[in-house]
Parts: C-alpha cells; structure tokens; sequence
C-alpha cells in the first residue's frame, strides 16, 4: 500500500481544536471565499457578515442578486423533463374531464401528508371526488399493499396515484392493474433497477431520469406533476370558463414538506420555501394557522419552525397514532374542526415525546457499549423488543446526532422480523446502502434517500445486517469524519447581536440542510447561568460579554450529553460559545437569543 500524501488541516478556529462535542472549529470562509466576501460587499453594498455568510456558502459576485432575491419562475423546470410527467399528467387529466374517482395512496410523514393534500386539493377545485388512504406504520407498514389496493377499489376508485411511495411497489401495484386501475406513481426515493407495472412513474431519482432534480422531496414533486397537468387541463378546455386552481397558493404545502423531509435546500428547494414561508404568514390555511396556535407559535412561522415545531406534530399522527390525521388536517376549511385535530396532534407529539426519551436513553447506552470495544465504528445499530415502531427514526436520529455517523434503530417484532429506520451524515448514502442489501437478499424490503431510509430485516439477520452496511460504509464514513470540522462563519459579542443583524442574515435564507444557518462564536464570555428547563433536557444559559451586555440562549436536549456537562461545570467562567441566532418576538419585544451548538474553553 503506498504511503497517502500529508493532510493539509484547517487552521483551528480561535485555536480550538477539541471543543466540547470534541470538534474542531474551523472558519467556513477559505482565503479565496474571503476574497470573493469583499467583492461581494463592494459590488453590492452589503454588510461584510452578510457578504461573508454568502461565499462561504459558495455565492458569487454575479449569482448574488438572484440568491438574494430568488424567483420561482427563474427556477422552475419544464415539468416534462421528468421521465413519464407527460404520459401521467395526460391520463390524470383525462379523469379529470371525466370526474373519475381518484384514490390518493400516500405515507404516513410529513412530505407523504403533504403530497396527497396537495393532489386532493387541486381534485376538489375542479369537482373530482377523491380518496386518501395513508397507511399504519403499524399494521400496513410503508407504501401500497394489496388489501388497501383492494379496499380503495371496492369504494369506488377508478385510478390511483401513491405519493411519496410507490417505486419499488411491484406485487400492490400488479394488483393494482388486475383490478382494472391505472396505476401513477409520484415518488422521489431511490429506485430500484426492476420497477412496477405501473402506467407511469414520476420520479426524479428512477435511474433512467435525466431531469437533474433528484433533490426534490415529494410534494416537490407532486408540485411539477400539478403544474404539467393543469397544462395538460387547459389544452383540452377544461378550464373555458371556469377559474384556474391558484398552484401557488398551495407552495406552503411545498415548503413545509421540503424542510420536514430534510431535502437540500438550494436551487428550486429554497425557492420553494422562501414563496411558501411568505404564504404561511398570511394563516390561510386553516389547518397550518391552527397548528401554529397549538405549538404556541404566535409571530411569523421562520424555517426552522417547520423542522423543530409543525412537523413534528404532524408526524407524530403516523408515529403513534391515526396514520390520516396530518393530511386532514391540512386540507380541512373548518376552523374548529382544525383546532380539534391540531389538538390532538399536539397531544400524541407530547405522548411521542415521553416515549421517545426512555428509548434514545437505551439506544444510546447501546450505542456507548458497542463503540467502547469499536472507537471507529462506521455506523451505529440498535435494537430493542420495546420500542414503540413509530419512534426508531426517532432514535436513529437521536443516536446520529450523539455519535455523528449514520445510525440505524430496530424494533424487534414477535414473528421475528426487525423494522427498523435509518438516518444519515451529509456525505453517506444510506438509501442506496438500503436498496443494496434487499437487493443482495439480506433485507426483506427497504428503500429511502440519502440522509433517511427504512428497513425490515429478519430479527435473527440482524449481525449480517449490521456487518454489510459497516462494511459499504467504511470508507464513506471515514472520509466525511476526517472533515468533522465545525465551520463558524464569525466572531461576534452579546452586544452586537442585535435584531437588525439577523434580519439583515435572513436575505441570505431560508436555511436549512445543504444551506446551513449562519454560525458565529462569542469568544470568551462569561457563562452567567446554565439551568435544565423543560422535559426535553434543554439547558438555558446566559452568557456576558466584556462590555457588560448580555445575551440569552438555549442547548437543546444538551442536558447530561457533553455540550450540556461543559456548559454545567463553566458557569462563573469565560468561554467560546458558538450557535445560530434567532428573534425572540414574545410580548411584542424584539431580543435575539442564541441557540448553542457548541462551545469551548479558551486557550
């Protein structure tokens, strides 16, 4: 084996080379980027910070206007140049013209919820009638199976479409066909080389699509299929004298899922939430509006509210609950029946919560056992016959986030298979890794995307299971943990952080994965407070600057995890302490809190 070359290593960031989460911060702005930030200011009179945040995300002089201010018909794609779009909008328009009765199979997520009210909402302004079966995690599982095929056939259904399902469903969708419906499959999950008996296949990340938008969640998706069938409605005259659905008017939907399903946020994605952001804020939606009320969301719903507040309650329906209260809720016009669902979605995420916690404090203790005879474990699997089915993607993610590699969590059934759920690190492919072990016989079914997939193996497979994937996985995992760096995009103090700042980072936003939020470091402030608050084991901390200012702010479920023991045994103390910024808006009143992500003792 011959020697690698030497590696060139980022300076450490105010010299920190093992923060409290053992990390190493290094500036997100190269030389180069730091070059390009001061043309950036120059050319277009903007703040240095802001003019920095945007090249270290890889923004130049000439892209600037259009990342500032980005354009959703700048952006959109001929919806055509997804293989089948064509073909399926023309046959869902010809039911259109028919008033056919169209069932909607979706899943039981966020993005699944999203995309059947998506496709419902456009039927029912053009008169059609519709169904919406979303399945139970539990006793149905992911994506079409045949005795709900069945069921929608028996209620009526004369063609049906599965969205955010659907690809790898040969033996539902078969059946499907010999009951005599069309089959349109709306669907971005990675694909398998043999695909269904279905009429057509929409999705960008089929291997034959050419179309370049395999970063699209779903109702993204969905959205392009809607535009291209409203098209295909309008050549045939369907719309001569009667009033366009508003499309739109429906890109809340779009956002929503986009940032819930943690697809990147760049290009048409950002685009996409920026419109869609605007419209929630207008509470039209009577479901969303309630919502909001529920989470105690009272200003402007901002992007990470959808990831951290609103979705998880809409998931929390599908986890350990009615499978179909999401997508209800969203297409509900009655605002007392939305506060009732949103209610009760509320209640099953607080129910979700309570489990949830017991669960990740055995997957971690787990997780620590295996990595103490393994250090360099490539990826982190956990398995218990107690955990609740709808919270292993919880655990996954819990476990992710501890030990930063790609985890997956299993839920041990009685017959004696395994369901479990995965989630990735940018840089590891885990839906491909999925697709590979069904294919190489070592998982029953499983499918997903890059950062999540889902999995059901045999119990007694789970050893092979665990030995394949750390093997697929070695090098990618390694490569990604060799760059662990924590970027930081600038220094900043308690007093400088003012709302005016943070609005002026937003022109830079919507943030989210692939665009991160911009993260600064406080150095050497002191830690005034740091206290558990809550029953999520967040810790809220309270730091000084050396003028005297103050700034608050929040860790999340940092309690008894190390950024949480640091923080405890540094009050009283100077410290580095880096996050993200938000504005507090309680009471009409505008202070910035800042949410820790990391921090560290200065030299």
């Amino acid at each position: 084996m011959t020697e690698s070359a030497p590696l060139h290593l980022p300076r450490p960031f105010l010299g920190v080379s093992s923060s409290a989460l053992g990390r190493t911060w290094v500036e997100r702005c190269t030389a180069a980027q730091g070059t390009i930030a001061l043309a950036i200011a120059q050319t277009h009179g903007l703040a240095d910070v802001l003019a920095r945040v945007l090249a270290g995300r890889g923004v130049g002089i000439h892209e600037t206007q259009g990342f500032l201010n980005p354009r959703l018909r700048d952006l959109m794609p001929d919806p055509h140049v997804l293989t089948d779009m064509e073909k399926a909008a023309s046959r869902l328009a010809d039911s259109v013209m028919r008033r056919e009765k169209v069932a909607i199979f979706g899943d039981y997520d966020v993005d699944g919820a999203c995309s059947a009210a998506l496709l419902a909402e456009y039927l029912r302004s053009c008169g059609v009638p519709y169904l919406i079966h979303i399945p139970d995690r539990i006793t149905e599982g992911y994506g079409p199976n045949v005795d709900a095929i069945r069921g929608l056939k028996e209620q009526g259904a004369e063609i049906l479409v599965t969205v955010d399902c659907g690809t790898a469903s040969i033996e539902p969708l078969a059946e499907a066909k010999r009951l005599g419906l069309d089959s349109l499959v709306l669907d971005h999950h990675q694909a398998p080389a043999e695909l269904p008996d279905a009429l057509a296949i929409v999705n960008p990340n089929r291997q034959d699509d050419l179309s370049g938008l395999g970063h699209l969640c779903a109702a993204g998706v969905v959205f392009l299929f809607l535009v291209a069938l409203n098209r295909s409605l309008r050549a045939k005259g369907f719309f001569n004298g009667r009033p366009e659905p508003d499309l739109l008017a429906s890109l809340d939907l779009v956002a929503l899922a986009t940032v819930a399903d943690v697809v990147p946020l760049t290009g048409l994605n950002r685009a996409f939430v920026r419109q869609g952001l605007t419209i929630m804020r207008s509470r039209r939606r009577a479901g969303l509006a309630a919502l909001f009320d529920a989470a105690g969301l009272a200003g402007a719903p901002e992007c990470w509210h959808l990831g951290y507040l609103v979705g998880p309650r809409i998931n929390a329906g599908g986890r350990i609950g009615d499978a179909a209260l999401g997508s209800k809720l969203l297409l509900t016009e009655d605002p007392s029946q939305a506060a009732q669902l949103a209610a009760e979605l509320d209640r099953l995420n607080r129910e979700r919560q309570a489990i949830e916690v017991a669960a990740v404090a055995d997957a971690e203790a787990q997780a620590l056992f295996a990595m103490e005879r393994a250090p360099d474990l490539p990826v982190v699997i956990t398995a218990s016959p107690e955990w609740h089915p709808g919270v292993v993607g919880l655990i996954a993610a819990r476990t992710k986030e501890r030990f930063r590699r790609p985890a997956f969590a299993f839920t041990l059934n009685s017959d004696g298979t395994a369901t479990g759920s995965g989630r990735s690190v940018p840089g590891v492919d885990l839906g491909s890794v999925v697709r590979a072990a069904v294919d190489a016989g070592l998982a029953i079914k499983g499918g997903g995307h890059t950062m999540a997939a889902g999995v059901t193996i045999l119990a007694a497979e789970l050893e092979r299971f665990r030995a394949y994937v750390s093997e697929r996985l070695a090098d990618p995992v390694s490569t990604v943990r060799l760059n662990d760096h924590f970027p930081v995009d600038a220094t900043l103090t308690a007093g400088g952080a003012q709302p005016s700042l943070v609005a002026a980072l937003e022109r830079a936003g919507p943030f989210g994965s692939g665009q991160p939020e911009p993260v600064f470091v406080f150095p050497q402030h002191r830690l005034v407070e740091a206290r558990e608050v809550g029953s999520g084991g967040h810790v809220r901390v309270k730091l000084r600057g050396g003028d005297g200012s103050m700034i608050g702010g929040i860790a999340f479920r940092a309690a008894g995890q190390p950024l949480g023991i640091a923080l405890s045994n540094a009050i009283g103390n100077s410290l580095h302490v880096a996050g993200t910024l938000s504005v507090d808006r309680w009471g009409g009143n505008e202070k910035v809190e800042l949410r820790l992500m990391d921090a560290a003792k200065p030299e």
